[in-house]
């Protein structure tokens, strides 16, 4: 196949799919930073949300009919997708489309990942898609979903699920499957304590990214047999998957195969799901090569883009003045009279004189007061900083006040500083 013939085929696969981002879940091992919120409306890399990742593969992909199943505390990623994501064109049958949990077949909210999918089957059925791609809404990465897509069409499968391989010590995270030389999967178990290695990788394991593209018609009769299991939890990995695999043709696909801008050859993709993980991921971005590349303009990172103005950066004398090194600083930033170092900074973040920040992630609105310390830290958003405030340096004292990882990663909220953002009476 041309080059031109294979971009026709990959154009017209991905107008005859549809995509359902499943974004419902409070990722419960941020702690505190999803008090408030969805895993995926959770703020990352200085300006975007979570949710932009996948959201913005399927745009870049050619995939411009997206469904956005939401539960969990949804108000602010509602809104962001409202202010953020307007721009695809209904009069050429582009969309995001919202679909909260509303108990449109029956009276239950979403009971697992396949519920969330079956509950909105009619929703489904009226955009006619061929394909439906199924994505999660809580990871970090850059994927090309018309590779995925033309893999599963190439290889005639009724259900192709996207893989990447992983240390055996993290299995009980993840599905773990084993396939075949034509990689069709021939065993596949939900987080297992005993995974099955890599042929000739010992010690890796080949782990599903909740990355499913299914026939429609398919999917369809699949999740209504599913739905009529009484000993179903209606997820896809417990449930689904291990079901079909023995019965229909289940294939895997290789994210090193569809992944964008690769650092080194190797697939990014991060499940940033605890706090030192989500920490770390972001605090990668501020290094000299990173292993996210946020710049690439062939494949961007679409989000709401607020009206601020440049960083600044004030006062140069001695012992008081405004710079950052080896940091990402957004809009609205003033950093007056105090050094970051080593951190990333998104917007309105205001640093006063005295201060000094070092390997912290500072989420946005965030005011830090004069003669302040902060090391290892994560400042949630709205956070207002007292003047003199230390943290990051003794996990004892800390943990008085705030929540400090194994790591020794530092997480300080509004809530933790009795500053009420929230008011519920």
């Amino acid at each position: 196949m041309t080059q031109e013939a294979d971009l026709r085929f990959h154009s017209q696969v991905t107008r005859n799919s549809i995509a359902l981002i499943l974004a419902g879940g409070r990722g419960s091992r941020l702690r505190q930073l999803t008090d408030w919120r969805a895993k995926p409306a959770v703020p990352f890399g200085g300006k975007f949300r979570i949710i932009d990742f996948p959201l913005s593969n399927c745009v870049n992909s050619g995939i411009r009919r997206i469904g956005v199943a939401t539960q969990y505390k949804a108000q602010s990623l509602i809104s962001h997708i409202q202010h953020g994501w307007g721009f695809l064109d209904g009069r050429f049958k582009e969309f995001v489309e919202l679909l909260p949990a509303q108990q449109r077949i029956e009276e239950t909210w979403y009971q697992g990942t396949a519920d969330a999918v079956y509950q909105n089957i009619d929703i489904l059925r009226r955009h006619d898609p061929q394909y439906v791609l199924i994505l999660g809404g809580d990871h970090v990465y850059k994927m090309d979903y018309s590779k995925l897509l033309a893999d599963h069409v190439e290889k005639a499968a009724d259900m192709t699920v996207s893989c990447i391989a992983i240390p055996a010590a993290e299995a009980g995270s993840f599905g773990v499957m084993s396939v075949n030389d034509d990689w069709r999967v021939t065993s596949f178990a939900e987080k297992p304590a005993d995974p099955a290695h890599i042929p000739g990788q010992p010690g890796q394991v080949l782990a599903s990214m909740g990355i499913y593209v299914f026939n429609a018609s398919f999917l369809f009769e699949q999740l209504i047999h599913d739905h009529d299991e009484r000993r179903s939890s209606h997820d896809f990995g417990k449930d689904l998957i291990p079901y079909l695999v023995p019965r229909h043709r289940v294939f895997a696909h290789r994210f090193f195969d569809s992944c964008v801008n690769m650092a080194s050859g190797v697939p990014y993709w991060r499940d940033v799901g605890t706090i030192d993980a989500y920490w770390e991921a972001n605090l990668d971005l501020t290094h000299v090569t990173p292993d996210l590349n946020l710049y690439d303009e062939d494949w961007p990172i679409w989000t709401h883009q607020e009206q601020l103005p440049p960083a600044k950066f004030v006062f140069d004398d001695d012992d008081r003045r405004g710079q950052a090194l080896d940091s990402m600083v957004s809009g609205g930033c003033i950093i007056s009279g105090s050094t970051v170092r080593r951190s990333l900074l998104f917007s309105n973040v205001q640093v006063r004189s005295y201060s000094s920040i070092e390997d912290s992630v500072i989420l946005p609105n965030v005011d830090i007061g004069r003669n302040v310390s902060l090391r290892r830290v994560i400042v949630d958003k709205n956070c207002m900083i007292p003047p003199g405030l230390m943290a990051g340096f003794d996990p004892v004292e800390d943990r008085k006040r705030f929540h400090v990882t194994e790591n020794g990663v530092t997480l300080i909220t509004p809530e933790m500083l009795n500053q009420r953002i929230h008011h519920v009476r």
